[in-house]
């Protein structure tokens, strides 16, 4: 009987050990993730800063204009789209 509780326990410690292992496994990779996930962040914003200088010499009128003959692109691609599928 002591024998089988030996056996439990030793089992339980290796089970466990498993478990810690994996759970501090995945806080690294959670860490690496989180440092990962602020880089990109960085990146998006600076590129909506370009994209925001880009279109700021534009009058309103022109953007307008511009914004407008996108969204009749747009339809038109998807009316083709739709024509073919």
């Amino acid at each position: 009987m002591l024998s089988q509780s030996n056996s439990h326990t030793e089992r339980f410690r290796q089970l466990y050990n498993d478990i810690k292992k994996e759970v501090n496994s995945l806080k690294t990779e959670i860490g690496e993730l989180e440092k990962e996930n602020t880089q990109l962040r960085k990146e998006l914003q600076e590129v909506r800063e370009k994209e925001a200088d880009m279109f700021s010499p534009l009058k309103e009128t022109d953007r307008m204009a511009l914004k407008h003959q996108v969204k009749g692109l747009i339809s038109k691609i998807d009316e083709h789209l739709e024509d073919h599928s």
